[in-house]
């Protein structure tokens, strides 16, 4: 009973609108005076309010505050929920009074109409619960008895659904609330001060509500950034680590390669596609004097040298382009010495088939031009030493088969034309080798001059014609009227060499074709087409070189050298062409050769 009193007369020392037994000057001091006080609360409750981030410590704070400055027995916040429930979830409430922390409302003390009244703003100030004025029902008067209250006042609490939405341009609030003050001793007329105060602070709770969600919507916000960086951070630290690996083990690779490359006595390099070196082993500073640190990064150019460079030029763009070439050079070592080298470039595809650059592959072949120029040297001795007597050979063979040294028996006239048919064949043999000697030592100037296609055709049939009646071959001619830049006598040789060819490997009453055709690409196409045997596939590369035969034995029967191809391809090359075979074994062959028209 102690508390009760001391609660009543706390009461009675409160200035109400009763007191108006006061001098009204005093009166008016008094309230300016209290309402500076609730001032200086309500900036305190603010300030508490907007200082917290913990939506339940503000709500807590604040009842405990306007409790304080209303001088109410009880404060407490209600919270509606969305199916029409609710229950007070804090509370400030004197001792002598029961607290109503957690209870439920029934529906019949708080109807759904009440909830879309608060909803629309509705507040609600009631000096004495029992008076018919008041307009509660029976039901709510017998509900609010049983925790004494005499006097309330409802303020809503109302919340903002799209406050953390920032592109909405308009916002919808809802009933989220009831802050509901009371006195329990007795009727209570609320002064217009106190119902401000209270809206004030439902306002400021219905900011820290928006600033509730928000920040639970920043959490989940937070949370959800929180696990994709960290899903972004683990896979970047997983390709962190798969890169680490791959470029360990690429260092290692490379390192690997490096000794694997060093240890060769060939230049083996790679370039970019602008032209700079990314690898280089060790024999580049073996031959040229370039640490391989200092090439690292350097132009071809800068490296070879103009001169040098020029020669390579169109190797390297072949390369740059997607295709692999093999050439000779001349390069100069570091002492200044020449050195003959083969050079392979092979072309760095990506997935796209897009060049990255290309891998170099250089080799010393110096040695090997110098076995070639001994072997050449004596060829070109030995054949000079051999035309002579095999001339007189060949021609006292011809004087006794005449007759007119005596008549020979039928035994020793057999005997003389095989001599002859040999002797003759080496003359061949001999003239030939001279020829491609003199063709690949450059000591042979291809002298061209304007010439017609049709006439240089005409001249290797009729040159050939007589062999291909002996062998009873046909031979048939497809001319075209076209001017070409050429050595005349050196393309009826090589014309005369394709179709001898084709009638000593044709069967009798066979055709041979000799045709003549201009193409797209400037150039003139020649063809000689037999129906002979026809030649092997694996064959089809190799008979170009020297003494590369079919079938020697064949060859031998047949009277050939194994030179001729290598002939006609040194010269069609020396024109700037170039020469190929086609073939299906059991139907014939096409040889066929390409010279460039006259610009």
């Amino acid at each position: 009973m102690s508390k009760r009193k001391s609660s009543k007369s706390r009461k009675k020392n409160q200035p109400t609108i009763a007191n108006n037994h006061r001098p009204l000057k005093h009166n008016e001091q008094d309230e300016l005076l209290r309402q500076r006080q609730w001032v200086k609360l309500f900036a305190e409750v603010t300030f508490k309010i907007r200082q917290s981030l913990n939506f339940k410590e503000i709500l807590r704070a604040t009842v405990t505050e306007v409790q304080r400055i209303l001088q109410a027995d009880r404060v407490l916040i209600y919270q509606v929920f969305l199916d029409g429930t609710g229950r007070a979830i804090t509370e400030a409430v004197l001792p002598d009074y029961p607290p109503i922390l957690d209870l439920e409302f029934p529906e019949e003390v708080f109807p759904t109409e009440y909830q879309q009244l608060y909803a629309k703003g509705r507040v609600r100030a009631i000096a004495d619960v029992r008076d018919r004025q008041a307009g509660l029902s029976d039901c709510l008067i017998e509900f609010v008895d049983q925790f004494n209250i005499k006097a309330k006042m409802i303020v809503p609490i109302l919340q903002n659904l799209n406050s953390h939405q920032q592109n909405e341009s308009s916002s919808s609030n809802q009933l989220w609330g009831l802050l509901i003050a009371h006195h329990c001793d007795r009727p209570y007329q609320w002064l217009d001060f106190e119902l401000e105060l209270m809206q004030q602070l439902a306002d400021q709770i219905g900011i820290a509500l928006s600033q509730a969600q928000f920040l639970e919507h920043l959490e989940e916000i937070v949370e959800v950034r929180t696990a994709e960086l960290q899903e972004v951070n683990r896979n970047l630290q997983q390709e962190i680590n798969d890169r680490m690996q791959a470029e360990a083990a690429l260092r290692r690779s490379e390192e690997q390669l490096r000794l694997i490359t060093n240890a060769l006595p060939v230049l083996i390099a790679y370039v970019d596609d602008h032209q700079c070196y990314r690898f280089n082993n060790k024999a580049y500073e073996d031959w040229l004097g370039q640490v391989p640190a200092d090439i690292y990064g350097s132009n071809i150019k800068t490296v070879w040298g103009n001169n040098c460079y020029q020669r390579m030029q169109v190797y390297v763009n072949l390369a740059l382009l997607g295709q692999a070439v093999t050439y000779e050079n001349e390069i100069l070592l570091k002492d200044g010495l020449p050195c003959s080298v083969n050079v392979t470039y092979i072309p760095h595809l990506d997935e796209q088939q897009n060049v990255k650059g290309f891998f170099a592959l250089t080799t010393d072949i110096s040695d090997r031009k110098a076995i070639e120029r001994m072997k050449d040297e004596f060829i070109a001795v030995v054949s000079h030493e051999l035309r002579t007597p095999l001339t007189s050979m060949h021609s006292a063979l011809k004087i006794l088969a005449t007759g007119r040294l005596g008549t020979l028996s039928k035994d020793g006239q057999q005997m003389l034309e095989i001599a002859d048919d040999n002797t003759e064949r080496l003359v061949r043999l001999v003239n030939n080798v001279l020829d491609l000697q003199r063709i690949e030592s450059g000591e042979v100037k291809m002298e061209k001059q304007i010439c017609n296609v049709s006439t240089l055709m005409i001249q290797a049939t009729e040159a050939m014609q007589p062999m291909a009646q002996q062998h009873g071959v046909v031979l048939v001619v497809n001319q075209i009227d076209i001017e070409i830049f050429v050595d005349s006598d050196y393309i009826v040789q090589a014309l005369t060499n394709l179709i001898s060819n084709a009638i000593k490997f044709s069967s009798s009453d066979s055709t041979v074709w000799l045709s003549a055709e201009n193409t797209p690409n400037a150039e003139v196409l020649f063809s000689v087409c037999d129906e002979g045997q026809g030649i092997p596939s694996d064959k089809l590369e190799s008979i170009f070189e020297r003494f590369q035969q079919v079938d020697s034995s064949d060859s031998r029967r047949k009277g050939g050298t194994g030179l001729g191809l290598t002939i006609c391809r040194k010269i069609v090359e020396q024109h700037e062409g170039k020469i190929w075979v086609e073939s299906t074994l059991g139907k014939g062959s096409t040889f066929s050769f390409t010279l460039p028209l006259l610009n």
